[in-house]
């Protein structure tokens, strides 16, 4: 058992039915398991139905993403020992289920060891249950590059295939948003000196070095719920208070910075502990400077300079039109008239959407190796550049949902014409919904920068899949 403890790939708990759930461990060593009995039990439901197809959809496309997958889960130059747990096919089939039903590992793990469907999907053998942190830990080592790469390969076998059709696209843009709280400065602060506090506390744990300091984290806590709740001429005399707490907590943090880098244990946990702190402490500076210039200097401090979360501060904010502000990323996405998603980019920032029309159709050269015949899109991307750039690379059709002075002819069609596409692309709208409601891409709850990504390209998979079994299911 001490051999398999030291393996880097063991994850979470295995259940046998020779030995407690919690004396066997889980690991992801083969791409496939061999089932116990040549039969699937799906129940009769719709949903069992659907399930079975999906299944038949998956089997028939494996050799395009099982080979993927399996480079993230297994380490191959990790020999093998002790006994297998949860395979690669059933990892990736677990994580469609999560998006499919919008799942919490908890409910997802429970699921998995009551409802014979739900194991008949996930390929589990038998006496094999996954508990949810093996769940979350295996999952989650599925990187957002290869998801993106199984998307493209799948997309291309399926248009090979006849399955999408670039006759004609429609394009639109849209927001997934973090998993954070409303954004004020005084939060913010706090939560800088509340997750630095709490670092200095694990140093001796982590780094062997017992630090003495002042616990900020209750002053803090009061000061940042005083100022939310507070009119504008409190917040100003409250402010200064909030800031010079934060101040301090920073200075106990420099001198526990340089008493660990000098007596510390030279040791990973070190290395690990010194990487946090340096990593918090220089979020919470850039979120005293901006609150420094927008409370006391009055300034309008630019979204791209903005911190909104210290945990997901990879998050933009997003202002589309008039509308509400947002806060996650903005996605760039296009649906063939079938309603499959043909392409997704996750921007960096808040782009104009005028700006990424060319660059998205590229991306369907790239992929699909073809342009789309015809091409409609949300008035945002209009512009008499992108129809003359558009026209040149092949399209027939740049059409966009309002002219803005754009002519029939610059565009390439007739008013009838026009108005056809103009009522096709109304269809992404519908497209969108789906995606967020049921398959969860309103928010991505997925922590970091690499775990948002993954978590969109999981749902947009997801998606895609669903509809095509849903499809040849008829």
């Amino acid at each position: 058992m001490q051999s398999r403890l030291k393996n880097p790939l063991e994850f979470g708990k295995l259940i046998s039915q020779k030995k407690p759930p919690n004396q066997e461990d889980f690991s992801v060593r083969e791409t496939r398991v061999p089932q116990t009995s040549i039969f699937e039990f799906y129940s009769e439901h719709e949903f069992g139905t659907q399930l079975k197809n999906l299944s038949r959809l998956l089997d028939k496309h494996e050799e395009i993403w099982l080979p993927l997958i399996e480079n993230d889960l297994i380490d191959k130059s990790v020999k093998n020992v002790g006994r297998s747990g949860i395979s690669v096919e059933s990892v990736f089939r677990c994580m469609l289920l999560k998006q499919m039903l919008q799942l919490s590992y908890d409910k997802l793990a429970f699921y998995l060891s009551d409802s014979m469907s739900y194991r008949a999907f996930a390929r589990l053998a038998d006496g094999v249950s996954p508990k949810k942190s093996s769940l979350q830990t295996t999952i989650r080592r599925i990187n957002s590059d290869t998801l993106e790469k199984v998307f493209q390969a799948l997309s291309l076998e399926w248009f090979n295939n006849g399955v999408i059709s670039l006759e004609k696209i429609r394009i639109d843009s849209t927001v997934v948003n973090s998993n954070i709280a409303t954004p004020s400065d005084s939060q913010l602060l706090n939560d800088g000196v509340r997750v630095l506090s709490r670092l200095l506390i694990k140093s001796r744990d982590m780094t062997g070095v017992k630090l003495r300091f002042t616990d900020k984290r209750k002053d803090s806590k009061s000061l940042a719920f005083r100022i939310f709740d507070a009119k504008k001429a409190e917040k100003e005399a409250l402010y200064p208070k909030l800031l010079q707490l934060v101040r301090v907590v920073l200075k106990q943090v420099e001198r526990a910075l340089q008493r660990v880098k000098q007596e510390g244990a030279v040791c990973e946990s070190q290395e690990k502990w010194l990487n946090q702190v340096e990593h918090y402490r220089n979020l919470l500076l850039k979120v005293i400077d901006q609150t420094q210039r927008r409370v006391f200097n009055g300034e309008i401090v630019p979204a791209s300079e903005k911190i909104v979360s210290l945990f997901e501060e990879h998050t933009d904010i997003i202002v589309k039109g008039l509308r509400d502000v947002e806060h996650g990323h903005k996605i760039n996405l296009s649906s063939d008239a079938d309603g499959f998603i043909t392409h997704l980019a996750i921007e960096k920032g808040n782009p104009n959407d005028a700006d990424r029309f060319i660059p998205i159709i590229q991306e369907h050269l790239n992929t699909f190796g073809e342009i789309p015949d015809s091409t409609v899109s949300d008035g945002c991307y209009a512009s008499l550049d992108n129809v003359q750039k558009g026209r040149a690379l092949g399209i027939r059709r740049v059409v966009f949902h309002k002219k803005r002075g754009i002519s029939y002819l610059d565009m390439g069609v007739k008013e009838k014409t026009f108005k056809k596409l103009r009522d096709f692309r109304a269809g992404i709208e519908g497209n969108i919904s789906e995606l967020k409601r049921v398959f969860g891409a309103s928010k991505a709850t997925w922590k970091g920068a690499g775990g948002f990504k993954a978590f969109v390209w999981s749902s947009v998979l997801s998606y895609n899949l669903v509809r095509l079994a849903r499809a040849e299911s008829g």
